[in-house]
């Protein structure tokens, strides 16, 4: 009798240690969209020519970014471009895009050019050597030249890699690297403590108030 209460016991605990193995793999395994029967989204555009659509070489860029490890600060450059190692959360974006063979900086600059009152009150002024690092302002520019998407999560078809993340005061691109749920990480430079990560953050970044949700196609 003993004998098989303890057989009884021991297959309880192969079980709960299996469950709790198999919860621990689903929370950190790294899925991709066709995990979930669903495909990443393509770029019709490959604005530098290189064979690889816009997204994927936005992703790319945005990876090869962080792996350099730039420190978090916020430091005015003359000409607008990091030089000294450091960088923040808008570095991130104009890098991806400088992969895909577009420039930013220079986009961003046009636009205020042409309609800077959508950019800038009560007597601001347009200076061309921040300008572009600003989230506010990146928000403004993607508005007009980017399709605004859901800002919901509850379809993980509705995030793509390469896609445009906006909280309030900060900014990401989403990943081709997905979570249990299917949503994509996010590679974004976080803070002084963190740094630049890729990382599944998407709904938890900044408390996870997500206001703005983009997909660039020019």
């Amino acid at each position: 009798m003993k004998k098989k209460k303890l057989t009884v016991v021991l297959c309880i605990l192969a079980a709960l240690i299996a469950l709790a193995a198999w919860l621990i793999y689903r929370q950190f395994h790294i899925y991709s969209a066709e995990d979930f029967g669903f495909e990443d989204i393509k770029s019709p555009n490959d604005a530098d020519g290189d064979g690889i659509d816009d997204y994927t070489d936005m992703v790319e860029g945005a990876r090869a970014y962080i792996a350099t490890d730039p420190e978090y600060k916020s430091v005015y450059y003359a000409g607008g471009y990091p030089t000294d190692g450091y960088g923040v959360c808008t570095d991130v974006i104009w890098q991806a895009f400088r992969a895909a063979g577009y420039s930013l900086k220079d986009m961003v600059d046009a636009d205020i050019a042409e309609r800077p009152d959508d950019y800038f009150k009560d007597g601001e002024r347009a200076d061309p050597n921040i300008d572009f690092r600003r989230c506010r302002n990146l928000l403004v520019f993607f508005r007009e030249h980017a399709t605004e998407l859901t800002t919901s999560t509850d379809n993980p078809e509705d995030w793509m890699p390469g896609d445009i993340v906006l909280y309030d005061g900060h900014i990401a691109i989403c990943s081709d690297k997905r979570n249990a749920r299917g949503l994509p990480y996010i590679i974004h430079h976080g803070n002084p403590i963190e740094n630049a990560v890729e990382a599944d953050q998407l709904t938890t970044t900044y408390g996870g108030e997500i206001v703005g949700h983009f997909r660039f196609c020019p």
